[in-house]
C-alpha cells in the first residue's frame, strides 16, 4: 500500500481512538460498581470483570491512540511504523472489543444482519453496560471492516522475512 493511503488509515483511525477514548472515560468517570448493583443486582465478579474489560479496552485505546499521534507528527512519515500500529490496534482494541479475553462478552455474528447489537452477555447486566457498548459499537465495526487487511498482510509480511 502506498504511503498516501496508509497515512489516511491512520488519520482515521486516530479519530476513531480520540472518540472512543474520550466515551469509554467519561463512561468509567461516572460508573461505578456500586451503581451498577443500583441499576440492577447482579454477581460481583461478572460486573467488576466487565469494569476490568472495559479499563483494559480504553487503555489499549489510549496506547494506541498515541503512537497514532508520535507517528503522525513525525516529520518523516514511517510507513511500516504505521502498519505494524494499525495491526497492533486490530488486535489490541478492536478484537479485544468484540471477543474480549476476559470473556465477559461476546459477539453475535448473526446480529449484523438483523440490525441489532452483536455483543451479548453471559449474564443480565445493568443498561449502562450494553448502552455503553452499543454507542461504540459502529466505530469498531467499521474499524474492523478498515483494518482486517493488515491482519493478513502483516502476517504474510512476517512470515516472508524468515
Amino acid at each position: 500500500m502506498g504511503n498516501t493511503i496508509v497515512k489516511s488509515q491512520l488519520k482515521d483511525v486516530q479519530i476513531f481512538l480520540e472518540t472512543t477514548v474520550a466515551k469509554l472515560e467519561d463512561f468509567l468517570n461516572e460508573i461505578t460498581y456500586s451503581k451498577l448493583q443500583e441499576e440492577r443486582s447482579g454477581g460481583e465478579s461478572y460486573y467488576k470483570g466487565i469494569l476490568s474489560t472495559l479499563r483494559r479496552l480504553l487503555v489499549g485505546c489510549e496506547e494506541g491512540l498515541e503512537v497514532c499521534q508520535i507517528i503522525l507528527h513525525n516529520e518523516i512519515f514511517n510507513k511500516a511504523a504505521a502498519e505494524k500500529t494499525l495491526y497492533k490496534i486490530y488486535h489490541q482494541c478492536i478484537e479485544e472489543y468484540f471477543s474480549p479475553k476476559s470473556d465477559c462478552w461476546y459477539e453475535d455474528s448473526r446480529a449484523a444482519y438483523t440490525g441489532r447489537n452483536s455483543i451479548k452477555f453471559h449474564e443480565a447486566v445493568p443498561d449502562s453496560i450494553p448502552a455503553i457498548l452499543k454507542e461504540l459499537e459502529s466505530g469498531f465495526q467499521a474499524m474492523r471492516e478498515e483494518l482486517e487487511f493488515y491482519e493478513t498482510d502483516y502476517r504474510t509480511k512476517m512470515m516472508q522475512s524468515k
